[in-house]
C-alpha cells in the first residue's frame, strides 16, 4: 500500500536507535557508522530485521551522516546503495505481516549555513539533493529528514527532497531545553514553514525522552494539519563503566509515547538509546488503538527563523518603511548598495512595534532580483520578525522566497489570471501567505459586490493549486477619498463581508486613503480605527506615526486585547515623554546618536566597523574594547541566556564585534587589542564531523579575548592532549553531536587527566547533559556557548 494512503488510516511505527546497537556490535570510537553498510552488512541487516520483526512499519537506512561533505561521490554512491540493499534484505527476511517501508535517513550536515556559518544555502540544497537522488535511484519508499536543529538547514533539506523526488517526506527537528531549535525556531514557526512547503509528516526527535518532548509535540498539535511524528530518546544518557546507558525503561517509554499517540501523534518510534525491545513494547501498548483524527487547522500563520505571527482578533502591524516609493533617502541607499541603511530601518520599525516588515526594493535602475534576495538575507540575519516580500517581478519573488528562512508573506497576488498563475505555484512550492488584491483584468471594481466577487474568484483558483484560503489575506484597496467621497465606505464594507462572510483575513495599505490631503495622519488614523472595527486583520503602515500608533493601542484596550491596559500605559508614557519631539526628529536623533555598542547589539557589522573607526580617531583602543565592545557582548549574552535573543542574534552580534576588532587591529598589534586571556584548546572529538557548536563557542571566546586554538573536527585524543601540553593550556573544550562518539570524548578526558592534569575540561553537544558530562569525568557541562564563556572567564580570573 502507498505510504500516503496507509498513514491516513493507520498509526505508523518507526524504528529506534542505530548508533548504540552498532556500538554493542563493535563499532569503534571514531568509526563512521555509514561505512558499516559495506564492511558489516550482516549486522545492519540484522538490526533492520529486528525492528521490522518488533513491529516497525518504517526502518531508516543507515545513512544519517551520508552526504558529499563527508564522503567522495563514489563512496557515497556505494554507501547508499549498500544501505538500501541491506534494508531491503531485512524486509525480505522479516516474516512480520504488517506493511513495511524503507526510509532514506538524512541528518544534518554538521555545518551552519550563511550568514551564521560558511555553508551557502544553495550548496546545502545541492548536498542534500545528491543524497536524495541516490536514495531514489536505489529504491527507497520515503525520505526521513531528522535531528535538524536549524530551521534554515531543515528548509534546504526539504527543498532538496521535494525538487528531486515525489516520495513522501517526513521531517523531524531536535529541540533544546527551552523548547526552541538551537537557532531559535519555535514549534509554531516550524509547523508554518514545513507544512507550507508540503512535508507529509512533521514532528520531533532526539534530545530528550517522551515526557520532556510532550510539551513540544502539543505545541505542534495546536497548529499542524498534517500527521505528527514523535521519536524520543530513551530518556537521558549517562556513562556507566564506559558504556552509555539511558534512564527510561522500554515499559515507561511505551506508556508515555502511547499516550501521546492516543492524543494525536500519528507516526511514532524511538531515537537514541531505544532498541527493538522499546519498539516492541510500544507496539504492544498501542494494541489495536484507533488513530486519532488529524484535525485540519485554520490558522493563518507567517514565520521568521524564530517566531510565528498568527493572524486573529489582535491586529498585526506591517512596517512599510523599506519601500522606495516617496522615500528619497531609501532610494539613495538602494542605488549606492547601502544595505546597512535598510537594516537600520528594519531595526527601528521593530522597536517601534511592527510585527512584520514589508520589503520592497523596486527601482528601475537596479537589479531587483539580486537586490531583493540580498536584502532578505541580510535582514533575516539581524531581525527575528517575519518578512513580507513585496515585488511585482515573479523572478525576484521566487529568488527571495527560496532563500527566505521561514514562511513569508507575499505581496501580492490579484484576480488577474496572469498574476494567480505566476504566484500560486510559488506558494505551493515554498509556502507563504499572499496578500490578495481585489482587482482583476477589469481593474478595481467600484462596487462592494465587484470586490467580493474578485475575492471569491481568487479563493476558488487557489484551491485548484491546493492552496487553502487560510493562506490568503485580502486587501480591499483603500482609495483616495479626495477623489471619491464613497471610497472609504466601499473599501470598509468589502472588507467586512470578506472577513466575516468569506472567513478570511484582511489587510490594507491604510495611508492610500488620505492621498492628496493635508495632515494625512489625521485621516489615516481615523480610517484605521474604522477598518479595525470592520474586521481588519493587518495594516501596512508607518510605525513611526504617532497618530496611527495611538489608534492601534487605543483600539486594543477598547476591544479587551490588552489585559490591565499594560501595553497602552507603556505607550502613553512614551508619547508623553516625546510630546515635544516630532516623529521625523526622533528618527534623525536615533540615527545620529547610534553608538558602537548599539550597532554590535543589533548585529550590523558594517556599521560597527564604521563607528569603531570613528572612535579610534580620539579614543584609546583598549578603552573601546573595555567600554564599548565587551559591554555590548555582555548585554547580548545576558539577553541570550534570558531567552530574549536567539542564536542568530548572538552570532551576528559576535560577528559585528569581530568587525570592530578588525578595525582596531589595523592600527595596533594583536597582543594589545584585547587578546590577553588564557589559551583555550577546542575540538570536535574523533569520529564526529559536526562542528557547529564548536565554531559558535570559538567565535564568542575570541570576542571575549581568549587565545583559541581550534583543532577542527574528528580530532584524535592524542592530538588534543599534545596541543594542551604544548601550550600548557588551562582550558580544553570538547564537542560531540552523536552518541557513538562520546567514547572518544571520554577517552580524551582520560588522557588529559594523565598528561595535562591542570587543564579544566568543558564538554558540550547535542548528546550531552550535566549528569552525562560528570559521568565521563568532565569539569564542566557547557549547556550553550555563553555558559562556556562565563566558565572560561571564571577560570581565567582565577589564574591572575
Amino acid at each position: 500500500m502507498d505510504l500516503r494512503e496507509f498513514i491516513k488510516q493507520n498509526i505508523v511505527i518507526l524504528d529506534g536507535g542505530m548508533g548504540t546497537l552498532l556500538q554493542e556490535r563493535g563499532l569503534m570510537p571514531g568509526e563512521q557508522p555509514e561505512r558499516w553498510n559495506l564492511s558489516h552488512p550482516e549486522d545492519i541487516v540484522a538490526i533492520h530485521r529486528d525492528y521490522f520483526d518488533s513491529g516497525s512499519n518504517v526502518v531508516n537506512t543507515n545513512t544519517f551522516g551520508a552526504n558529499s561533505l563527508h564522503f567522495s561521490a563514489g563512496e557515497l554512491d556505494e554507501i547508499i546503495r549498500a544501505a538500501v540493499e541491506n534494508a531491503k534484505k531485512a524486509r525480505e527476511l522479516s516474516e512480520a505481516p504488517h506493511e513495511k517501508y524503507i526510509a532514506l535517513d538524512i541528518g544534518p550536515t554538521g555545518r551552519l549555513l550563511k550568514p551564521m556559518g560558511d555553508l551557502d544555502f544553495e550548496d546545502a540544497v545541492s548536498v542534500f539533493a545528491q543524497t536524495v537522488k541516490l536514495g531514489v535511484k536505489y529504491g527507497v519508499d520515503l525520505i526521513m529528514i531528522e535531528t535538524m536543529n536549524d530551521s534554515y538547514e531543515t528548509k534546504a533539506a526539504l527543498l532538496a527532497a521535494k525538487e528531486n523526488c515525489d516520495l513522501p517526506v517526513f521531517v523531524s527537528n531536535a529541540y533544546s531545553e527551552n523548547g526552541k531549535l538551537m537557532t531559535g525556531a519555535s514549534p509554531a514557526a516550524m509547523v508554518a514553514m514545513l507544512e507550507g512547503m508540503g512535508a507529509d509528516a512533521i514532528g520531533v526527535n532526539c534530545s530528550f525522552g517522551p515526557d520532556k518532548l510532550a510539551p513540544i509535540i502539543r505545541e505542534y498539535q495546536k497548529y499542524a494539519s498534517v500527521p505528527l511524528l514523535l521519536k524520543p530518546n530513551a530518556g537521558l544518557p549517562q556513562s556507566i563503566d564506559g558504556k552509555t546507558v539511558y534512564n527510561t525503561s522500554a515499559e515507561d517509554f511505551a506508556v508515555i509515547t502511547s499516550a501521546l499517540v492516543r492524543d494525536g501523534v500519528r507516526v511514532a518510534g524511538g531515537c537514541c538509546g531505544t532498541t527493538p525491545a522499546y519498539i516492541k513494547s510500544l507496539v504492544n501498548k498501542l494494541g489495536v488503538m484507533t488513530p486519532a483524527h488529524t484535525e485540519p487547522k485554520h490558522d493563518t500563520i507567517v514565520s521568521s527563523y524564530a517566531d510565528a505571527v498568527v493572524f486573529g482578533d489582535d491586529p498585526v502591524l506591517i512596517g512599510e518603511r523599506i519601500n522606495p516609493t516617496g522615500k528619497k533617502r531609501l532610494k539613495e541607499a538602494l542605488r549606492s548598495n547601502d544595505i546597512d541603511y535598510l537594516l537600520s530601518e528594519g531595526n527601528r520599525q521593530q522597536k517601534a512595534g511592527a510585527h512584520i516588515l514589508d520589503v520592497n526594493v523596486g527601482l528601475p535602475e537596479i537589479d531587483e532580483p539580486e537586490m531583493l534576495s540580498k536584502v532578505v538575507c541580510e535582514l533575516q540575519a539581524i531581525c527575528d520578525l517575519p518578512l513580507q516580500i513585496d515585488t511585482s517581478d515573479p523572478v525576484a519573488m521566487e529568488r527571495a522566497l527560496r532563500i527566505y528562512n521561514g514562511k513569508a508573506m507575499i505581496n501580492s497576488v490579484n484576480g488577474k489570471e496572469e498574476s494567480m498563475h505566476a504566484i500560486f505555484p510559488l506558494m505551493k512550492k515554498y509556502g507563504g501567505v499572499a496578500v490578495a488584491l481585489t482587482l482583476d483584468e477589469s481593474g478595481i471594481p467600484d462596487t462592494v459586490e465587484g470586490r467580493v466577487a474578485v475575492a471569491k474568484k481568487i479563493i476558488d483558483t487557489a484551491m485548484i493549486y491546493g492552496i487553502d484560503k487560510k493562506n490568503l489575506i485580502f486587501d480591499t484597496l483603500a482609495m483616495a477619498v479626495s477623489a471619491d467621497p464613497q471610497a472609504a465606505n466601499i473599501t470598509l464594507e468589502s472588507l467586512r463581508i470578506i472577513r466575516h462572510e468569506l472567513g478570511v483575513h484582511t489587510s490594507l495599505g491604510v495611508s492610500n486613503i488620505s492621498f492628496g490631503l493635508p495632515k494625512r495622519d489625521i485621516i489615516n488614523s481615523a480610517f484605521f480605527t474604522m477598518a479595525l472595527q470592520n474586521g481588519l486583520s493587518a495594516a501596512i503602515m508607518n510605525p513611526f506615526s504617532a497618530e496611527m500608533m495611538k489608534a492601534f493601542y487605543s483600539y486594543r484596550v477598547l476591544r479587551g486585547l490588552d489585559p490591565n491596559c499594560c501595553e497602552y500605559i507603556r505607550f502613553a508614557e512614551s508619547v508623553e515623554n516625546d510630546m515635544t519631539v516630532s516623529v521625523t526628529d526622533r528618527k534623525q536623533e536615533d540615527i545620529s546618536n547610534e553608538t558602537l555598542q548599539s550597532a554590535i547589539i543589533s548585529g550590523r557589522k558594517e556599521q560597527a566597523a564604521k563607528l569603531c573607526t570613528e572612535l579610534l580617531r580620539d579614543t584609546d583602543p583598549m578603552k573601546i574594547v573595555q567600554e564599548h565592545i565587551i559591554p555590548a557582548l555582555d548585554i547580548v549574552g545576558r539577553n541570550y541566556e534570558a531567552g530574549k535573543v536567539y542564536l542568530p542574534g548572538l552570532l551576528m552580534s559576535a560577528e559585528s564585534a569581530k568587525y570592530a576588532f578588525e578595525e582596531i587591529k589595523k592600527i595596533i598589534s594583536t597582543d594589545s587589542s584585547g587578546k590577553s586571556k588564557c589559551s583555550f584548546v577546542i575540538a570536535t572529538v574523533k569520529g564526529d564531523i559536526h562542528d557547529i557548536g564548536k565554531n559558535i563557542v570559538k567565535l564568542l571566546l575570541e570576542n571575549y579575548g581568549f587565545d583559541v586554538h581550534d583543532l577542527g573536527k574528528d580530532v584524535p585524543p592524542e592530538v588534543i592532549v599534545d596541543e594542551t601540553v604544548k601550550l600548557h593550556a588551562p582550558l580544553v573544550g570538547l564537542s560531540a553531536l552523536m552518541t557513538t562518539t562520546v567514547p572518544s570524548m571520554e577517552e580524551t578526558i582520560v588522557q588529559l587527566r594523565e598528561k595535562a592534569p591542570w587543564a579544566k575540561v568543558i564538554v558540550g553537544g547535542a548528546v550531552m547533559t550535566k549528569a552525562y558530562a560528570e559521568s565521563i569525568g568532565a569539569d564542566k557541562y557547557g549547556k550553550d556557548a555563553m555558559d562556556t564563556v562565563r566558565y572560561a572567564d571564571e577560570i581565567n580570573a582565577s589564574l591572575t
